[in-house]
């Protein structure tokens, strides 16, 4: 079966001192879903300006579909400065008023997150209105058997304890980062105990799976009642771009297509190691990462 998987919010460019590359955690988790066998869509809103044509361009050439992408005639396409620190951790500079923050919900995209099986979504592209209301109204739309997959993606001061409430309500999964999970325990005053929080945040929020990547120390995952843990995978580190939400779509269709907590965890962990060992967020996957995806 051939699993709808859709990325709701930012796309954007991020630049990079070797050049730009397609970016966006939403656009990132569509791209990593189609490379892994299902069908990836993004939703969001480009600038009618060159960098929007070239996103355009960049999403026909890595086969994803454009039709979910709104046109904006006043605020320009996403651009992000990236600085690599010595670890190849990114650095972002995320800037403002750009054709992201305008989303309006129209009907390609409420007609594309109604038919899918999964959606995600972060907190970033919910900085502003009318994108956050944007989100709130397609999250609303999607099936009650969708996966809807909130990550987290704490950037700079674009965040706040009311627009991640929200989310979290609106969610069944959480991802969640080895920077970010402290944040929410502070946030909703949870157990310092990692799992413990993890728990915490399941039951209170109703939330079928949490997903914790620890970056070099592996995963935590708590899903449907039970735990797996994984210590990652030791790399040539190119950089840490896209890990996190090519580690998403592979959870998101293990979830999807049934597997035991631990197999999904394992496969997910390769594909995001690999992702690490490539520039970038849109990397090609080799065939044999995708293959069980798509078998």
């Amino acid at each position: 079966m051939r699993f709808r998987c859709l990325g709701l919010g930012e796309i954007l460019w991020d630049v990079l001192p070797a050049g730009r590359q397609l970016g966006g955690a939403p656009a990132n988790f569509a791209y990593h879903a189609a490379a892994l066998g299902a069908e990836g869509r993004v939703v969001s809103r480009i600038g009618r300006d060159e960098p929007g044509r070239a996103i355009l361009a960049r999403l026909e050439e890595l086969g994803l579909p454009t039709d979910t992408l709104e046109l904006d005639d006043a605020a320009p396409t996403s651009t992000v400065t990236v600085a690599l620190g010595t670890d190849g951790h990114p650095h972002y500079t995320i800037h403002e008023n750009v054709a992201w923050d305008r989303l309006a919900a129209e009907p390609a995209a409420r007609a594309s997150v109604a038919a899918s099986d999964a959606v995600c979504f972060g907190s970033l592209a919910q900085r502003s209105e009318p994108a956050g209301a944007s989100i709130r109204t397609l999250l609303d739309l999607a099936r009650a058997d969708a996966l809807r997959v909130f990550d987290l993606n704490l950037r700079q001061h674009y965040y706040s304890r009311a627009v991640i409430e929200q989310s979290l309500a609106l969610a069944s999964v959480l991802k969640v980062n080895e920077t970010e999970l402290p944040v929410l325990t502070e946030m909703f005053a949870l157990p310092r105990d990692e799992r413990a929080a993890m728990t915490t945040l399941a039951q209170r929020f109703g939330l079928r799976a949490v997903v914790f990547t620890r970056g070099a120390r592996g995963s935590v995952v708590f899903a449907d009642g039970a735990w797996a843990e994984h210590p990652g995978r030791r790399v040539e580190l190119a950089d840490t771009i896209g890990a996190g939400d090519s580690f998403t779509a592979a959870f998101t269709l293990g979830l999807l297509h049934g597997w035991p907590l631990a197999t999904i965890v394992d496969r997910a962990t390769a594909v995001a190691a690999f992702v690490c060992t490539q520039p970038g967020a849109t990397p090609s996957l080799p065939a044999e990462l995708a293959a069980p995806f798509r078998g």
